[in-house]
């Protein structure tokens, strides 16, 4: 399967849960064929039991409903919530649990964040079902509709099948053509794009589709991300743009409320170097920005895909690039207000920080370049 670029699309720009929580729970009441879901995570809470509640719903009515979750991600939810997803006719697999026989193959999880229903629609950015990403977490998704759609259900369809998926019972196998689907019809006014993965095991299409578009840049790059530790090759990328004078930014989560400290201060150790070269780096302040975006020109990126050693690496990701000059303002507005919202860290400040500081920096760093050795 080859990601390819796509016409006739129709993308809507979802930021913050209050937006795409409503939307999906929406097209989920509205199926009437099937819904496809993959998440990485999933804990038992407040949203879990509406979750459950809507899936439940939509199988009672006939709806076939398949729901993929990653074997470490889903941990939290409990076998309570299991049993009501299998007892409501919830088809439930799970993608590579862990096994002390794959120590190494553990590292590979399913990162990726999808919902389809009916063929027809999909959604992805970077949620999942857990309780702060309704108030706590800053976080965007993408509703999507036209011909790429069908390389979503591809997506979901491999997954799926993947002897790394396990679940209870019998094992029901998805097949082209998928039933119930037919490969929907572009919009007139439609705007391109293509669904993008990463495959783990060192490969990332993602990754290097963003290089690519780095090293094409000609106004802007700018990228979000809350968990930043990029490998050599990007960091160079960036700063290479900065130097020629492209607008290089980087939004990334501020230190109140991140969920792992530790990757903050691994990330930071590369602050000196690319503010040296030009680049603007923020920290988003009001509360955890989950989301995972970029903009370079009429270019924009959004889905799974964080900037780090586990998604470049090892995940299983999934994005969704589009190539239209109006939506990409849209996705730049939004960077705007975030911005906004942000510590700004510049070269001469950065240059004062404390030595406790400087010592995490070094810690977690030495810490992320073992684990990145594992595999």
């Amino acid at each position: 399967m080859r990601a390819t670029w796509k016409d006739g699309n129709r993308f809507e720009l979802l930021p913050e849960g209050k937006r795409f929580w409503p939307a999906m729970r929406e097209a989920i009441e509205d199926a009437r064929h099937y819904l496809w879901i993959e998440l990485y995570l999933m804990e038992s809470g407040s949203l879990a039991e509406r979750f459950i509640d809507a899936l439940t719903s939509a199988a009672a009515r006939g709806v076939e409903v398949k729901l993929m979750l990653d074997g470490v991600g889903s941990m939290g939810l409990s076998h309570g919530d299991r049993r009501r997803l299998r007892d409501g006719g919830v088809e439930l697999r799970f993608f590579n649990p862990l096994a002390v026989t794959r120590l190494g193959g553990n590292l590979m999880r399913d990162h990726r964040k999808l919902v389809i229903v009916d063929g027809v629609t999909a959604f992805t950015g970077g949620f999942g079902i857990v309780d702060e990403f309704i108030d706590a977490w800053y976080e965007v998704a993408v509703r999507i509709q036209g011909p790429v759609v069908e390389d979503w259900m591809r997506l979901f369809a491999h997954v799926w099948n993947s002897p790394l998926t396990r679940g209870d019972g019998t094992r029901t196998r998805l097949t082209r053509p998928f039933p119930g689907a037919s490969v929907p019809a572009p919009f007139a006014d439609g705007m391109r794009g293509r669904a993008i993965w990463g495959r783990g095991h060192r490969y990332q299409a993602i990754r290097l589709s963003l290089q690519g578009r780095i090293g094409t840049s000609r106004r802007r790059l700018w990228l979000c991300t809350p968990y930043f530790v990029p490998t050599l090759s990007l960091r160079r990328a960036l700063a290479r743009a900065a130097r020629r004078g492209i607008d290089v930014r980087l939004l990334l989560a501020g230190g109140g409320h991140h969920d792992h400290p530790g990757v903050r201060y691994a990330g930071q150790r590369f602050y000196r170097r690319l503010l040296k070269a030009g680049v603007r780096i923020y920290e988003f302040q009001p509360n955890f920005i989950h989301a995972k975006f970029s903009v370079v020109d009429d270019w924009v990126s959004l889905g799974s895909c964080n900037f780090d050693h586990w998604s470049l690496q090892w995940n299983l990701e999934a994005n969704q690039e589009v190539d239209d000059a109006e939506f990409a303002a849209e996705v730049a507005q939004l960077f705007e207000r975030n911005f906004a919202a942000s510590e700004h860290i510049d070269a001469e400040s950065w240059a004062r920080r404390s030595w406790g500081q400087r010592a995490r920096e070094w810690l977690f760093g030495t810490l992320n370049a073992w684990v990145t050795r594992l595999k």
